[in-house]
C-alpha cells in the first residue's frame, strides 16, 4: 500500500492555493531524484496542487522534496508507471479534484503548457485533452530519426486499433477531467497503460481533443529512459493491450 507523507512535507512549508478548477497534476517517479525537485518547484510556483508518486526508487524522494508544499505518496516496490499513474489519481480524485493532469518526473514536459492543455475542459468542449508534440503547433526538440520514426509506428498503429484519429501517442502529458479520470481505471502497470487510455478513452466514447505541447529530450531524459529500446517497448505494450484488453 502506498505511503502518504503529504502531512510530514506539508508540514514544513506553508499549504499552496489552489485554482478555482480544483486542478492537480500527477507525477509517477521511479528513480528521478535528479530531476524531480525542479520540476516539482516550477509546477508549484503555478499554484497547482502536485501529488508525486515515488514508485519505489531506490533512494527515497522524501529528502529531495523536503520543504516544498508536495503530496508524497510511496510505493514499498516498483510495481511501475501505469500503476503509479492509479495511486496519484486515485489520491486526487479522493481531494476533489475536477481536473487531474499527468505530467512527467524527468522534465521533459513545460508547465506552462497546463494553461491551455485544460481550457477544452474548463470550457466544456472536451473530457480529455491529450498533449500531442506532433500536432500542428506542437514541438520534439531534441528527438532522434530513430524515435520520431517508431513513434510514427505507434501512431498509426494506435488509429488502428482504436480508430482515433491521434498524432501522437504515449505523451505522459494528458488533461482528464473528473468523469473522464474516472471511467478510465487504469489496470495496466507498465507502458502499456498509455495504449490503454487511448483504449478506453474509444470503448467508453469519452470526448477528447488534441492540444499541441512541447516535448524536450533532454541528456537526462534520453540517459534516463528516452532509448530506442524503449520505444519498441511501447510498440510491444500496444500490441499487448490490443489483445490482452
Amino acid at each position: 500500500m502506498p505511503r502518504n507523507d503529504a502531512l510530514r512535507m506539508s508540514d514544513e512549508s506553508p499549504p499552496i492555493a489552489r485554482p478555482p478548477s480544483q486542478l492537480w497534476v500527477v507525477i509517477p517517479a521511479y528513480n528521478e531524484s535528479e530531476a524531480i525537485r525542479s520540476v516539482v518547484v516550477d509546477l508549484l510556483a503555478r499554484d497547482y496542487s502536485v501529488v508525486v508518486v515515488d514508485d519505489g526508487s531506490k533512494e527515497p524522494l522524501i529528502d529531495v522534496l523536503r520543504g516544498t508544499s508536495v503530496h508524497l505518496l510511496r510505493h514499498a516496490i516498483n510495481l511501475g508507471q501505469g500503476a503509479a499513474l492509479q495511486t496519484g489519481i486515485r489520491y486526487a480524485l479522493e481531494q476533489g479534484a475536477e481536473i487531474i493532469v499527468t505530467f512527467d518526473a524527468d522534465g521533459q514536459h513545460q508547465s506552462a503548457d497546463i494553461a491551455p492543455l485544460i481550457a477544452p475542459i474548463v470550457e466544456g468542449r472536451a473530457e480529455v485533452a491529450l498533449g500531442s508534440r506532433f500536432a500542428a503547433g506542437g514541438r520534439a526538440i531534441n528527438i532522434s530519426r530513430s524515435k520520431r520514426a517508431v513513434l510514427g509506428l505507434a501512431i498509426v498503429f494506435t488509429r488502428w486499433s482504436t480508430g482515433l484519429a491521434v498524432t501522437d501517442t504515449h505523451n505522459g502529458l494528458r488533461a482528464l477531467s473528473r468523469k473522464a479520470a474516472e471511467r478510465l481505471h487504469i489496470t495496466q502497470n507498465g507502458m502499456a497503460h498509455a495504449s490503454q487510455i487511448l483504449q478506453r478513452i474509444a470503448t467508453r466514447r469519452l470526448s477528447f481533443v488534441e492540444v499541441p505541447v512541447t516535448v524536450v529530450y533532454t541528456e537526462y531524459s534520453v540517459r534516463k529512459g528516452q532509448r530506442l529500446s524503449n520505444a519498441f517497448n511501447i510498440l510491444w505494450d500496444s500490441f499487448a493491450e490490443l489483445f490482452y484488453r
